[in-house]
């Protein structure tokens, strides 16, 4: 018989196979060579106590073959010359796994991507971080694979209502993902790793007659009768579809624009802003689990923290264990801060966005300079950029940053020497209440104060800050019909994903992009 349980073991126990079938063996009350096999359906972490725990949820076989479930199986059909074509602009996850999706409903998809493919990225990264210089199409956040490729590659969502988890992770170890993501409570590929996956997923597109077309940034949306007729690219190049599929992710700043100016309808989004604070990657383990040093058994440890501070949410954002402060900017005279981890996360720092929520209130005072109303759709948009530039400018130029110690920056003091850190561009010491906005650094301030009161250790110097972190989500919603997922305005355009503000993270704009080339499939038929 098969039998699904669930057992706590210590991170030793749970990691050698015949300690895991004892156990098994002893919440049956059987013996351990009646277990023929398990398969682990879920891993979590438990490290309340000052006992660090696993919990190790498994299919158990007992007295018959083990056979463990058989991957999921994925039909991708020829859409060669399939009678009904859509574009796709953005090859981020919401545009490949939209892709995918509608080949295997039989709709040809044809992406159309701004950046590089996701190989040739890598020059442009390195240019950026070695030289400070920036390739305003190809950097962390443009090009094959979106910003979720070299910014981390983390796979956790709370987004279950939104579509699929699980058939979204088992299309990522389809394409060469480690089995371990379908089972980990946190999963987790690493920018080492998505690269191939990805190109897995591009050269899968074009073998079923999909086709991927790079450097073709969207510059111009020609309509007709309340619909897209073409769109033309940089190059000059034109394209017609069926359908249009947004899915330019959340720093297409010039798309918000093209969209604006041709009166299409968008939509000011509200979203959050602040730094990036790293502690070395061994305080946070001592910390989290409550030991001198970690066990071998064990990952490096991560945490999740918020809090109200004067009726405004302050909170921790993509949380990265053993990982790197690297520059996400998009622009030459702008500085944005993001963090990723390699897929053993064996880097010696961990850092976390730490940020707080801005209400249209807030941006409309820290702009009244252009007289903006508070419900301008590009309100949010413009506020990121006047951070960003001061933390450009802050930071020296040449994409160096400005930063503080944690504890000198709710103190107010000036850092005077900066601790060893991730950031490859280099720090420079600032007073950060001269980056930025009032109420967010207050409030950050007094959120540290409390975060290190529910973590002993966290509120250190030994820990730095570093302007800033803006890029959290989008800072504009494009509307969508609920009911057919259309643009209000025009009936083929599709908006999705993280850019059009329907996602937060890979796999929230994964499953989106299934949603909505499900819709297109839908209209398309009926049409």
């Amino acid at each position: 018989m098969q039998k699904q349980l669930t057992i706590r073991l210590q991170p030793a126990k749970a990691n050698d196979q015949l300690a895991v079938k004892e156990a098994i063996a002893a919440t049956q009350g059987i013996k351990p060579d009646a277990i023929t096999g398990f398969q682990l359906l879920k891993k979590s972490i438990d490290a309340r106590g000052r006992q660090v725990m696993i919990n190790l949820t498994l299919n158990a076989f007992i007295h018959e073959p083990f056979h463990p479930a058989a991957p999921e199986k994925f039909e991708f059909k020829d859409v060669t010359h399939a009678p009904k074509s859509v574009i796709i602009i953005g090859a981020g996850p919401a545009g490949l796994f939209a892709a995918l999706k509608l080949i295997e409903s039989g709709i040809k998809p044809i992406l159309l991507e701004r950046g590089k493919d996701v190989k040739s990225r890598r020059r442009d990264l390195a240019a950026l971080n070695k030289e400070g210089i920036i390739h305003p199409d190809s950097n962390y956040c443009f090009g094959e694979g979106g910003a979720g490729t070299y910014s981390d590659g983390k796979l956790y969502t709370r987004s279950n209502k939104r579509g699929n988890i699980n058939r979204i992770l088992a299309l990522f170890c389809h394409f060469g993902a480690p089995e371990n993501i379908l089972s980990d409570a946190h999963p987790h590929i690493g920018t080492n790793k998505l690269p191939q996956i990805i190109t897995a997923m591009r050269e899968q597109i074009i073998a079923c007659g999909g086709q991927v077309h790079f450097e073709h940034k969207l510059t111009d949306i020609i309509t007709e009768n309340n619909k897209i007729k073409k769109l033309i690219t940089a190059n000059g190049n034109s394209f017609s579809a069926d359908a249009y599929l947004l899915a330019t992710g959340h720093s297409a700043r010039d798309i918000f624009e093209l969209l604006h100016n041709n009166n299409i309808l968008i939509e000011a989004k509200p979203f959050a802003l602040g730094v990036r604070a790293e502690h070395p990657q061994a305080l946070i383990d001592s910390i989290q689990y409550h030991c001198n040093s970690r066990s071998e058994h064990l990952p490096p440890a991560s945490y999740s923290l918020v809090e109200q501070v004067n009726d405004k949410g302050v909170f921790s954002f993509c949380m990265c264990p053993g990982g790197i402060i690297a520059p996400a900017s998009t622009n030459k005279d702008e500085l944005v801060v993001n963090g990723w981890s390699p897929s053993k996360r064996n880097n010696p720092y961990a850092n976390s966005g730490m940020v707080v929520q801005v209400t249209h209130e807030d941006a409309a005072a820290a702009l009244k300079h252009l007289k903006l109303p508070a419900d301008h759709p590009l309100l949010f948009m413009y506020f990121q950029q006047m951070v960003e530039r001061k933390a450009y400018t802050a930071g020296g130029g040449q994409f160096k940053a400005p930063a503080q110690r944690l504890v000198d920056f709710c103190e107010k003091k000036v850092t005077g020497s900066l601790p060893a850190n991730s950031y490859i561009p280099g720090l420079n010491s600032t007073d950060l209440y001269d980056v930025l906005p009032g109420f967010i650094a207050h409030t950050l301030r007094d959120g540290f104060r409390k975060f290190g009161k529910k973590m002993k250790g966290y509120y250190s110097n030994e820990a730095v800050i570093v302007a800033t972190e803006s890029r959290t989500s989008s800072p504009v919603r494009i509307p969508r019909d609920a009911e057919k997922g259309h643009h209000p305005q025009l009936s083929n355009l599709y908006p999705c994903g993280e850019g059009a503000g329907y996602a937060g993270g890979i796999v929230s704009a994964a499953m989106d992009g299934e949603r909505v080339a499900d819709w297109v499939r839908t209209n398309l038929i009926i049409s």
